[in-house]
């Protein structure tokens, strides 16, 4: 049985193994298969991966970190009106993904303790006032929420926000 506690997580690069990654997700599984590398070499997004120390080059899991600007529109009233009138700065969480498996395992959480640490120590260099993430579905959603996410505007969608002075 893989030892999933003492995870590497670290920017994907040529040594990692896609194709053998499978969250099920279809849509999750293709981008790293397909457009990851083309994603970092055009600078539109970072990918990290998990792997295990018994498996450096086997991929457990992953998550993408962008940046974007949040109109303040969307934002709840009670946050937006304490802040200036133009867009927010923030980091976005596009995918996070776990590997079928390794689910049950802490990977997730993990992974998201470590982009929303990656994020801390970035805003410490560059304003970044909240993390967002578009949840692939109301399972998604949950696990977000238990870490103090929430529904960024009420149109319907799945974005989350966090705002990381909450952290």
């Amino acid at each position: 049985m893989t030892d999933y506690s003492s995870l590497f997580i670290s920017a994907l690069d040529g040594s990692h193994e896609r194709s053998g990654f499978h969250c099920g997700v279809p849509s999750l599984d293709n981008y790293l298969h397909k457009q990851a590398s083309q994603d970092v070499k055009r600078r539109i997004s970072r990918v990290f991966v998990a792997t295990t120390p018994a498996n450096p080059h086997t991929i457990v899991g992953y998550y993408t970190l962008s940046t974007l600007s949040i109109e303040l529109d969307q934002l709840p009233d009670s946050v937006a009106r304490k802040l200036p009138r133009h867009p927010v700065p923030a980091a976005l969480l596009g995918r996070l993904a776990v590997d079928q498996q390794a689910r049950g395992h802490g990977v997730g959480r993990m992974l998201l303790v470590n982009a929303i640490q990656r994020t801390l120590a970035v805003s410490d260099q560059i304003a970044i006032y909240a993390m967002i993430v578009d949840a692939i579905d109301e399972q998604a959603r949950s696990f977000y929420e238990q870490f103090g996410f929430s529904l960024l505007d009420s149109g319907g969608h799945r974005r989350l926000f966090l705002p990381l002075k909450s952290v």
